[in-house]
């Protein structure tokens, strides 16, 4: 049962969702572009800076098994908006942290918050539009990611330059401040799912999650999706920067152009997934997607027209798997059972980028010269990964189709 929307409702309902999504994807995303900015101001390895990207992953998991004990519990609105706050203050710890066991601490912080606000955001997909525009809707919020590439990062890696790497965690916090403001007008009630009988106890939700099979099917195959991608991408810019050649001042055009194209992208793979079907359109997207990861994971010294052919290739298909996966997965819950469902998706999700920062961490190091060695070791993990999405997504039963 899903909340019905008029048009114009439905549209501030989902550029609101996706504002709110820019924020925290941005806070997240930011990470990799700086990682050559904090390996030296901080004088940190790339396995620390591993530590760092998963320590707002794992934190992020352990906050999404956490709120399946209560997010059923309460209205969407009111509850994503306290979120978006302490989400804001988080990050603002992350600006004044003064040296890198602190950061790492916010960065957990940090994370908390932000698996939360990811698991609302699609659970309210869910909840208020219907399965043949849930495909339209994900590319509509998942444009953030999009967004973030082609005006958050260049924005925040011009501010690290200038004002130093803390500046870009003031801008995230004050713009979370911005979209509580936007929320409180265009974010309508969610409580359809309130009525009913309440559960015996607090974990009553999440063992019913757990006992349905297409469930444990559906968090399989978002945990490979991920996996998938997160070990290429926290070292994508330092490997472009070390050993492809890369100058650092030219980091945020790749960004800017890869943003752009999957901004135009997200909005397309959307609408075909509504219309030739969402398994169809992740069988498609994630086979070419094999390219991309083989081609950023093996790359040798190129000028930047050959660097941005790979970068913007991973970009648009990496992410845009995502699209119909997550109507896919969206579609998989019980809808009385959705919150607490994609709450688990989040902390799936959480531990699949976390375990895959870190064991492509160790993976990889740096020679005597400063390049990165073993990246290629890194892209057959992730082909591998991704290949057995395709074969397992045949499997999930999309129970949304009448909602």
């Amino acid at each position: 049962m899903t909340t019905e929307l008029d048009p114009r409702s439905e549209r501030f309902f989902l550029l609101t969702l996706a504002g709110i999504q820019f924020s925290h994807v941005l806070d997240f995303v930011i990470m990799m572009p700086l990682g050559p900015i904090l390996i030296s101001a901080l004088g940190i390895s790339t396995h620390e800076f591993g530590l760092l990207v998963a320590s707002y992953s794992f934190s992020a998991a352990a906050s999404g098994l956490l709120a399946t004990t209560f997010i059923d519990r309460f209205e969407r609105k009111r509850l994503l908006l306290w979120v978006i706050a302490l989400f804001a203050l988080a990050t603002l710890s992350c600006a004044v942290a003064p040296g890198y066991t602190t950061l790492l601490l916010a960065r957990g912080m940090a994370g908390v918050f932000g698996g939360l606000m990811g698991a609302l955001i699609h659970t309210m997909i869910g909840d208020a539009i219907p399965f043949s525009r849930r495909g339209r809707a994900s590319g509509i919020v998942s444009s953030a990611f999009s967004l973030s590439t082609i005006a958050g990062v260049p924005l925040s890696l011009w501010l690290a330059n200038h004002l130093g790497w803390r500046a870009p965690f003031v801008l995230i916090a004050a713009l979370s401040v911005v979209f509580i403001a936007v929320g409180l007008r265009f974010l309508p009630e969610l409580r359809q799912h309130l009525g009913g009988d309440k559960q015996a106890h607090l974990l009553s939700a999440t063992f019913s999650v757990f006992a349905d099979a297409n469930h444990r099917r559906a968090l399989l195959f978002s945990a490979l999706v991920i996996f998938s991608g997160f070990t290429v991408i926290p070292y994508i810019t330092v490997y472009a920067v070390n050993n492809v050649g890369i100058a650092l001042l030219d980091i945020p055009i790749i960004y800017l152009v890869g943003g752009t194209a999957t901004f135009i992208s997200a909005r397309l793979i959307g609408r075909w997934a509504d219309r030739f079907g969402k398994v169809e359109v992740y069988r498609r997207v994630a086979v070419l997607a094999l390219l991309p990861l083989f081609a950023v994971t093996h790359a040798g010294p190129l000028p930047l027209w050959g660097w941005l052919i790979c970068s913007t290739s991973f970009f648009v298909l990496i992410s845009g798997r995502m699209i119909p996966a997550m109507a896919i997965i969206a579609s998989a819950a019980q809808p009385k059972l959705r919150g607490t469902f994609m709450s688990l998706n989040g902390t799936v999700q959480s531990l699949a980028m976390g375990l895959a920062s870190l064991l492509a961490g160790f993976l990889i190091g740096l020679d005597a010269s400063g390049r990165i060695v073993g990246y290629p070791l890194v892209g057959y993990v992730a082909v591998a990964a991704n290949l057995l999405a395709i074969a397992f997504v045949s499997r999930i039963v999309m129970h949304g189709r009448n909602v």
